[in-house]
């Protein structure tokens, strides 16, 4: 399945810039041995391999719900992202590993100033392609499209980094500052997959939604109360773009079925309002007997675990 056309066209206009930066990167390293350019363009081949990977996992994160899985396929997204991030560990190593054989092993170097201008062009490319990436990244809460804008965006700063080795070497004469700029750049890459690695972990283990989000939607539902009633249990998570709330509400206990269902309604439909794309559980117990508080597991949320004074 492909993914939906929002996505769809960033992904392989991500793809696209790929393999132009490659052939652009792998032509500059041709031309001047610089062990920094060649850790350029051993990026952007990881930049293709992570770009159909998104292309791939967006695909399916599209499908709708079935029967074997109820929630949706949203959470291949944490996948992707994660996968990407281990490339990118990868290829920082790899970066930093030859850079550190180059400096045992050097090697003459040549037309430096031909390959750095090839280098900045194709950071232009990146660096345009990384801004749509994270901006539809954040507008759709996708974490793939953040994961490879944030990848590209290191693309970037790798070649300013491999550029700026360049212009030394041309200034100094001194050959191994270019090995010394890739180990660097090297570093940094690494970092940058790191953390894609802990943000995908985050989200396989059902971490939490925003604390902004998390207050907003305290407010919501508290704005909507019926005198006496009040609500606890507030747990949320995250599956790709997809946020899911659950929470307990309590409302006077000898109400009609009926009337608790219009007011869990109503708040149901202020919440999907406030956060749209926003799915919501809600269970219904009489705020006045005594098994609606659970003490122990109250207090692992943080929340208060002794029913409220009654009035008067």
């Amino acid at each position: 399945m492909k993914p939906p056309s929002h996505l769809r066209w960033p992904i392989v206009l991500s793809v696209l810039a790929a393999l132009i930066t490659i052939g652009m990167k792998g032509t500059a390293y041709a031309l001047t041995g610089s062990v920094g350019l060649f850790s350029d363009a051993l990026e952007s081949v990881v930049n293709l391999i992570a770009a159909v990977t998104a292309y791939l996992s967006l695909g399916y994160a599209a499908r709708p719900a079935d029967r074997n899985h109820t929630y949706g396929h949203e959470k291949i997204e944490f996948f992707s992202s994660g996968l990407e991030g281990i490339l990118i560990l990868v290829a920082g190593g790899g970066t930093a590993a030859f850079a550190v054989r180059r400096l045992v092993y050097t090697q003459p170097l040549e037309d430096l100033e031909i390959g750095a201008v090839i280098a900045l062009v194709a950071s232009g490319v990146n660096l345009v392609v990384a801004r749509i990436l994270l901006f539809y990244g954040r507008k759709h809460r996708s974490i793939v499209l953040e994961a490879d804008g944030k990848h590209l965006m290191s693309d970037v700063w790798t070649s300013v980094g491999v550029v700026g080795g360049l212009g030394l070497v041309l200034l100094t004469g001194i050959a191994f500052l270019d090995s010394v700029m890739a180990i660097l750049v090297g570093l940094n890459i690494m970092w940058t997959g790191w953390e894609l690695i802990r943000r995908s972990f985050d989200g396989l283990m059902d971490h939490a939604i925003p604390s902004v989000e998390q207050e907003q939607i305290r407010g919501v539902i508290a704005a909507n109360l019926p005198p006496g009633a009040t609500f606890h249990a507030v747990r949320t998570r995250q599956a790709g773009a997809h946020r899911f709330l659950e929470f307990h509400l309590l409302v006077d206990g000898d109400q009609s079925v009926r009337a608790a269902h219009h007011v869990a309604h109503r708040i149901e439909a202020a919440l999907t309002a406030a956060l749209p794309g926003l799915e919501v559980v809600i269970h219904v117990e009489p705020v006045d007997e005594r098994e609606s508080w659970e003490p122990e597991y109250l207090e692992r949320l943080g929340e208060p675990s002794t029913p409220p004074a009654p009035p008067g």
